[in-house]
């Protein structure tokens, strides 16, 4: 017969992986915000269409949401001995 589980949910190294994740996905979320224009007939077209804006924050809110998936999943040291 198994032993009860005695802890149930993260260990310190699981929340350390979930904050780096959220971290990058605010800095992935943050880095897209912006690219209006207070005059409704100005256009700014390289503010809007910037590379940062269009590449590099959605693959750095992807890398966020796979880091929090990693967090999520990662089982403890001690779990693995006694599986």
């Amino acid at each position: 017969m198994k032993d009860p589980i005695k802890h149930f949910g993260f260990d310190p190294a699981n929340y350390k992986w979930l904050y780096i994740g959220l971290a990058i996905n605010i800095l992935g979320f943050l880095l897209m915000i912006g690219g209006g224009s207070d005059d409704p007939k100005v256009f700014k077209e390289d503010e809007l269409f910037s590379d940062v804006r269009i590449t590099l924050a959605p693959m750095l809110i992807v890398l966020g949401y796979i880091v929090i998936f990693y967090a999520i999943m990662k089982r403890n040291k001690n779990d693995q001995s006694e599986a």
